[in-house]
């Protein structure tokens, strides 16, 4: 490692000013290198189930638990144990209602201040005491603080300790305090979060979930198809703002769209009802339950306005792919490929007849062209788009604290795929005569979307990511799709079940082997011998037998089913990786049914833990990635000190 420059060192003094201030500095540096490692929480495909997203982030998929049973197992009985558990996810709801039942009111506060502060006092072990204090607010801390390193055994410590608690309780603090409280013990659980991908879509509540990541202490991200989508739409890509109306209105999913992010749909409503007011639109009738409450003519305007949309994402997709030739994806001109007159389509040489032969607003000759009305509806539902605060300030957040993929700790995180050829070898993707593979490829990719979002001096450039964005969301080379095509068209039209089908990459049965996980491991310039692959995307069909731990442990799998949509295929409702000092945990999560449930019933998620490894000695910061940051900057100051007390450097702001 080269030496820090005097011109870094001289920065790095003001910070640092004095030998002191230096000194103390790699005194509590090195001292946290020995702390143990905190937890870590990896989970993927949440697709806007927001309420059981945020139970699963309030109890720490179940860490909270675990530490409740550890602790209190012996001296608490199991109801006694959810209570409290419950106090700690959800103590602004619990707490009034609790209270209905219990006739002394301040023994009730006494005693669970007591339980909280104790429970509280036990997680803090792997913190420093400045970092504990750094998490509470400001005008509580020192009395929080107080508590939770009271010294047991001292006699004038405990009339002191005794004391406080009485106080709090008799001046009315005592619900602020356990409120308080609580957040600290959600905040000390879990030291960082991975969301590996698929925020967006199925369920009502991604701008939700947006929300709660960005208040979330740590959180990063490794970007799904779903979500590159909602980005390009934020963009401006009139492409994947077609995808994201056409695929909300085919599940009757409008509360993150229109209440969420506030863009309105009338321009399309109002050229649907116009367009297509004679057509039955049978094959556009969205996916939704009767108990979503939609009246039969909300039902029917959704499916006219989901057919716009679809033939405007149709022609809308053609126009890219012709655009750019080295796409590869002349297969999906379908619009070009079908009679009009016959009303057949041919695909691979095969002709099928056509479902649905109402066409309006296409000209056989140019059908990938927008009618002048069609292009008026796409300007204002871009302007909507561009110009709601909220998804901007939701598509900056995932490009700050996003990626394709994350190297952390040794492990390889990604939603998608590591493109492959049925021999193993990495599918190149070629370019102005270069070709890309493997990681080479997502870093590529991953740069274009930054362009199409942000290269806003430079329209070429802009356009060039954009329409990457799109090619992320549903190409066959895509590293967050990995399929061989997008059946959109063929099951809207197309009766024939064998052209639905959507072939993947032959990644999902090569990511199996040991050998192919190895090999994705040292692509990316990781030990295969120590490190694993963390994967979503494709949920594990546990219901059929499937498991999540594939490639002798070297990679495996956290989509199980979050989604309510795909839990009767799975046959779970997701799951959750725990990484702490000790190993890795696998949670299996059952169906969350309710915050009111959780919070009335203390009805928490079931769920099943399976240790997958253990680490042969208990890791510490030093081990972690983080630990190896502190290191340099242990060094820098080391070098910083040596400045000092050679004179190539003089101490400043000495009193």
């Amino acid at each position: 490692m080269p030496k820090p420059s005097l011109k870094y060192l001289q920065l790095l003094s003001e910070k640092y000013p004095t030998i002191q201030a230096a000194s103390t500095a790699i005194i509590n540096y090195s001292a946290q290198l020995q702390l143990p490692k905190g937890t870590e929480h990896f989970l993927s495909d949440v697709h806007g189930e927001h309420e059981a997203f945020n139970h699963v982030i309030r109890n720490g998929a179940g860490a909270i638990w675990r530490q409740i049973e550890e602790m209190f197992g012996n001296t608490l009985s199991k109801s006694e144990r959810r209570n409290l558990a419950t106090l700690i996810y959800y103590p602004e709801l619990k707490i009034p209602l609790m209270l209905q039942s219990v006739e002394d009111k301040e023994e009730w506060f006494r005693l669970k201040i007591v339980r909280l502060v104790k429970f509280c006092r036990n997680l803090t072990a792997k913190y420093r005491r400045s970092t504990v204090r750094s998490y509470l607010p400001s005008h509580l801390a020192e009395t929080i603080e107080e508590l939770i390193y009271d010294q047991d055994g001292s006699e004038f410590k405990s009339v002191y300790y005794q004391n406080q608690i009485d106080t709090i309780v008799a001046t009315g603090s005592a619900p602020t305090f356990i409120i308080t409280i609580a957040a600290l013990i959600r905040r000390l659980a879990v030291e960082r979060l991975h969301v590996i991908g698929d925020i967006y879509d199925r369920g009502p509540g991604a701008h939700i979930i947006m929300d709660l990541l960005m208040d979330y202490h740590d959180v990063d991200i490794q970007w799904g198809n779903h979500d590159i989508l909602w980005m390009g739409a934020a963009a401006g890509s009139e492409a994947c703002i077609a995808n994201v109306i056409r695929t909300s209105l085919r599940y009757g999913n409008l509360e993150t769209m229109e209440n969420g992010y506030g863009i309105s749909l009338i321009p399309l409503a109002s050229f649907a009802l116009e367009t297509y007011k004679n057509d039955p639109c049978k094959r556009f009738i969205p996916k939704v339950s009767p108990e979503d409450n939609f009246t039969e003519q909300e039902v029917r305007l959704m499916a006219q306005m989901q057919k716009a949309m679809a033939v405007m994402q149709f022609k809308l997709e053609s126009q890219i792919i012709k655009r750019r030739p080295h796409y590869k994806m002349d297969d999906r001109l379908l619009l070009d490929k079908v009679d009009y007159e016959r009303s057949v389509v041919n695909i691979d040489g095969t002709e099928y007849p056509m479902l649905d032969t109402l066409f309006p607003t296409i000209d056989p000759k140019h059908p990938d062209v927008l009618t002048e009305e069609e292009q008026a509806v796409m300007e204002k539902l871009k302007l909507s788009f561009v110009n709601s605060q909220k998804l901007q300030e939701h598509t900056r957040f995932l490009f700050s604290n996003g990626s394709t993929y994350l190297i952390h700790d040794g492990n390889l995180l990604y939603h998608g795929c590591i493109a492959m050829n049925d021999d193993g070898e990495f599918r190149a993707f070629n370019v102005d005569g270069k070709s890309f593979a493997g990681k080479s490829f997502l870093d590529r990719v991953d740069r274009l979307a930054r362009q199409g979002y942000f290269a806003t001096d430079n329209p070429a450039v802009k356009q060039y990511g954009m329409d990457a964005m799109w090619f992320m969301w549903c190409a066959p080379q895509s590293p967050l799709f990995g399929k061989e095509k997008m059946a959109t068209f063929e099951r809207y039209f197309l009766a024939e079940k064998a052209t639905h089908a959507e072939k993947r990459n032959p990644y999902y049965t090569l990511r199996d082997t040991e050998e192919n996980a190895r090999k994705i491991l040292a692509e990316f310039g990781l030990d295969p011998d120590r490190g694993c692959i963390i994967n979503g995307h494709v949920p594990v069909k546990v219901a059929k037998g499937e498991r999540p731990i594939k490639a002798n442990g070297k990679l495996i799998v956290i989509d199980g089913g979050f989604s309510r949509a795909y839990q009767k295929e799975t046959g779970i409702a997701g799951y959750t990786l725990i990484s702490n000092s000790r190993g890795l945990l696998l949670a299996a999560h059952q169906p969350f049914e309710s915050t009111q449930k959780a919070v009335s019933e203390e009805i928490d998620i079931d769920s099943e833990t399976e240790i997958i490894h253990t680490h042969p000695h208990r890791l510490r910061v030093r081990d972690t990635d983080r630990g190896k940051d502190i290191q340099q900057q242990i060094a820098d100051l080391k070098d910083l000190l040596h400045a000092y007390r050679e004179g190539l450097i003089k101490e400043h702001n000495v009193h």
